[in-house]
């Protein structure tokens, strides 16, 4: 049984990713839930799919995080603690996987810092 009255962050709700279909899951059964993504227009564009309809009691809120960018992981932090309204779960699912060698705007491996450092980064600047 979901309790309405508990914020949910999932990371990585964006366009065919398992994060858009763990916040649908959440939202239908009646779940606030705050997604996040790398690119805000592409997630919002799916997310309205999604939308709570009068039979679907939940709430989706989308806000910008980008993992690979600890400058972004703060300032969605910052934002998130700003609403005063703590989290009460969190689905760390964003990532990459497998992907050309690259590496993060802080100079980390990609996969690394995106899926690792990142949430470790963001959950303990939200988690107080």
């Amino acid at each position: 049984m979901i309790c309405a009255t508990w914020r949910r962050s999932v990371t990585g709700v964006s366009p065919g990713g398992m994060g858009l279909e763990v916040a649908r899951s959440l939202v239908a059964h009646g779940a606030h839930v705050t997604g996040t993504a790398r690119d805000l227009n592409k997630a919002k564009t799916v997310a309205e799919e999604i939308r709570p309809q009068p039979w679907q009691p939940g709430i989706l809120e989308m806000v910008q995080l980008d993992l690979a960018s600890l400058a972004s992981v703060r300032m969605c932090a910052e934002m998130l603690l700003a609403e005063g309204k703590p989290l009460n779960e969190i689905i760390a699912n964003a990532g990459v996987m497998a992907g050309p060698k690259r590496n993060t705007a802080d100079g980390f491996e990609m996969q690394f810092g995106t899926n690792h450092l990142g949430h470790f980064a963001l959950i303990n600047r939200i988690v107080r």
